[in-house]
């Protein structure tokens, strides 16, 4: 049976704060349990709190995703044990390009990736088996809408969270007769500390509860593509299908071509 009205049990990575934050405490009710994994410990901990003041029941997870055959083990592991109804896949990094430098290193790159794609398709991993097992369960995939249009200050960041887009859709797909959903998530810029630390301009920025929020209802209604904010969502997906002369043109007015 479906269960993205009502999920009982759900397991949020990268629950340390922002919008993940943000989702553990929208989720945190009397007879609900919450897996939430995250690096930092401490911070962790203190939203764990705050979903058992609310009512839930709590576990947490403090694997490094980038630990990929550890991160399939632990979820695995987890999913045998307590039964995940939705899995949101939120963990992720960003490393942004600075004012003195031409392109990021190599290094750099590659640990966005390994984060963003890789500890992503790791956790997929980890939960899919048992919910294609019970023919039941969600996975939502946390993108962003720089994977309409690469954007020139994060160009890693933009590109793992293309491929996850691609990803997240072609799983969707494959996986709807088998009774689990998959469903991607497009959020524009909310204010979190991770988007503090990206210069440049931040256009319809929103608070991580209101992302939650968003978030939330689009994952109740089971829709493929939760995009937000929508004015936002819409012109990046026209500048995606723009000429590229014609977008590049618009990206640079707008302040983001630098």
């Amino acid at each position: 049976m479906p269960t993205w009205n009502n999920p009982r049990s759900v397991l949020i990575t990268g629950a340390s704060g922002g919008i993940g934050a943000a989702l553990a405490e929208s989720y945190a009710e009397p007879g609900r349990t919450l897996v939430l994994h995250g690096r930092d410990a401490t911070r962790l901990e203190s939203v764990a709190q705050t979903c058992k003041a609310r009512g839930a029941r709590v576990f947490t997870l403090t694997f490094d995703v980038r630990e990929f055959d550890v991160a399939i083990e632990e979820l695995r592991s987890m999913s045998e044990h307590e039964r995940i109804d939705l899995a949101i896949v939120n963990a992720g990094i960003t490393q942004a390009i600075g004012g003195g430098e031409v392109f990021e290193s190599f290094g750099t790159a590659r640990e966005v990736l390994a984060v963003n794609l890789e500890g992503a398709l790791a956790t997929v991993a980890g939960v899919l088996p048992e919910m294609i097992r019970r023919g039941s369960g969600q996975i939502a995939l946390v993108s962003s809408l720089a994977a309409y249009v690469g954007l020139p200050r994060t160009p890693a960041y933009s590109a793992s969270k293309a491929a996850l887009k691609s990803y997240g859709e072609s799983l969707r797909l494959r996986l709807a007769s088998r009774g689990v959903a998959v469903n991607v998530v497009l959020p524009g810029f909310v204010k979190t500390a991770m988007t503090d630390r990206v210069k440049g301009p931040k256009p319809a920025i929103i608070a991580p509860e209101r992302a939650a929020a968003l978030i939330r209802r689009g994952l109740e209604r089971n829709r493929g593509r939760i995009a937000f904010p929508r004015r936002l969502a819409w012109g990046l997906r026209w500048l995606a299908v723009l000429p590229q002369p014609v977008s590049e043109r618009i990206l640079r007015v707008l302040g983001f071509g630098r």
